[in-house]
């Protein structure tokens, strides 16, 4: 008989076990997808659009009535301070009403004119949505693609990251209180090696993954053997692009701001710095003080802006990449040192002088570490930014807005690209990447339309009958 794995989920804080849960089989997990889906074919499936709006609304008020509970819970489980807990079910419950208020636009069926008698679009479910997701923003990741499969008409089974069951039991638990058919919505516990039986399973009609690069590898492999679709969400790099003409306290509060949200764990967080060397010391002069003054402490006390990384071994492998960078000759302007205690504590750090070959260049630096990059020009600040694995997001700085708007649409290599301000996830507009940050895209119109049959109705009208 198998052994049972217990999942120990650890409070990075201090590093106190929270809770223990039991990993499910293999069988279990299988029962878990069967259920889903037959909860999705007849209950939800053939329900109305007016139906899973009304569910979708009910959703966000139940979000609401959770919101301190989950921002507690995010705090325990990995380290996110209690107000931008808060922040992220109130985007949560946003992304809950946006679509309920766009479901006839998304969903509805769209008349093409042809030389038919009648043709028409209509979108279908694909049955089950597997979720793959990691633990940064353990319930806004979720609800990015749970809110869109669900108004589709779909059933969604999770797999989360271990390290936020807890959060991911709660999700659950928040969905069926809403109203949602029974089993609609499940959390199966299982390890990684386990994800290729569930989407070999006849019912999972897509997948999706935020997480690393390399998880994104193993599952679009997976997927792809047994030919099911997968949208990708991985890692980022993002850089951001200062131009001599930007207004450098404006771009210093941004780029500070963007790079400590999550204690610097957001795959689209500001990572790497391209400072055009006109402006370098005046941006940086802005730049430190803000990083400087940012607060670290108990996420449950106080507000800090910074909380615990969210395990210890992340702490080390952050702090791993900024020595090696050092040693090949980025210089620490302030921070970069380990702190002491029990927690996964991280100080907001400041590398200046990285080149192209440094782990702070080429990698993904997943905690509260900026990259400072000083480039000749405009030119070479592109060169720079595009010359990267990566492309999620990107940001660029200036007072030419015409400037700005030309770069960011036509010059960066990036599925989101900003002009003067941080990039992020707005329910409105999709959201995603390309090259090594993945593909498919998540929210706005085309968020839907990845977990759909896209079916085309035609009409031939010759043989009506006399």
């Amino acid at each position: 008989m198998p052994r049972r794995v217990t999942i120990h989920v650890r409070n990075p804080a201090t590093g106190e076990v929270l809770a223990t849960y039991e990993e499910m089989s293999a069988t279990v997990a299988r029962q878990v997808v069967d259920d889903v889906a037959v909860a999705a074919r007849t209950a939800w499936g053939r329900s109305s659009l007016e139906t899973r709006r009304d569910r979708l609304l009910a959703l966000a008020d139940e979000l609401t009535s959770h919101r301190e509970l989950a921002a507690v819970r995010m705090a325990l489980e990995m380290g996110k301070p209690f107000a931008q807990g808060r922040r992220e079910i109130e985007k949560c419950v946003w992304v809950c009403r946006h679509f309920a208020s766009v479901a006839q636009r998304v969903i509805e069926p769209r008349a093409v004119p042809t030389d038919a008698a009648k043709s028409y679009v209509v979108s279908r479910p694909l049955g089950v949505v597997l979720g793959v997701m990691a633990w940064d923003f353990p319930f806004w990741q979720v609800f990015r693609f749970l809110v869109p499969a669900l108004l589709a008409g779909n059933g969604v089974v999770l797999k989360h990251a271990r390290s936020v069951t807890g959060c991911a039991l709660e999700i659950e638990e928040i969905v069926r209180a809403a109203g949602f058919p029974e089993n609609l919505m499940r959390v199966v516990l299982v390890d990684d090696c386990d994800v290729e039986s569930l989407i070999a399973h006849d019912a999972i009609g897509v997948v999706t993954v935020t997480g690393s690069a390399e998880a994104g590898r193993a599952v679009a492999a997976a997927a792809g053997r047994h030919i099911k679709k997968s949208v990708l969400e991985l890692g980022g790099s993002d850089p951001y692009i200062i131009l001599a003409d930007a207004d450098v306290e404006h771009a210093a509060r941004v780029c500070a701001a963007s790079r400590l949200d999550n204690t610097g764990q957001s795959r689209i967080a500001a990572k790497r710095f391209l400072v055009v060397r006109d402006v370098e010391e005046a941006f940086l002069e802005h730049f430190v003080t803000r990083m400087e003054a940012a607060t670290i402490g108990d996420p449950l006390r106080g507000d800090p802006d910074l909380g615990p990384m969210a395990r210890r071994d992340l702490r080390d492998r952050l702090h791993e990449q900024v020595v090696q960078s050092v040693e090949q000759g980025a210089e620490i302007v302030t921070g970069g040192r380990r702190l002491t205690g029990p927690g996964a504590f991280y100080p907001p750090t400041v590398l200046t002088g990285v080149t192209a070959g440094m782990p702070a260049a080429d990698e993904e630096l997943f905690g509260p570490v900026a990259a400072v990059q000083t480039v000749s020009d405009q030119r070479c600040a592109i060169e720079v930014a595009n010359a990267s694995r990566f492309g999620l997001g990107a940001a660029v700085f200036t007072r030419d807005l015409e400037r700005g708007e030309r770069i960011a649409r036509d010059e960066l290599d990036a599925g989101c690209c900003f002009v003067n301000a941080a990039v992020k996830a707005d329910p409105r507009l999709p959201f995603g990447g390309i090259k090594h940050s993945g593909y498919g895209r998540e929210l706005g119109d085309e968020g839907v339309r990845e977990f759909v049959n896209t079916k085309t109705v035609w009409i031939d009208g010759s043989l009506v009958r006399a």
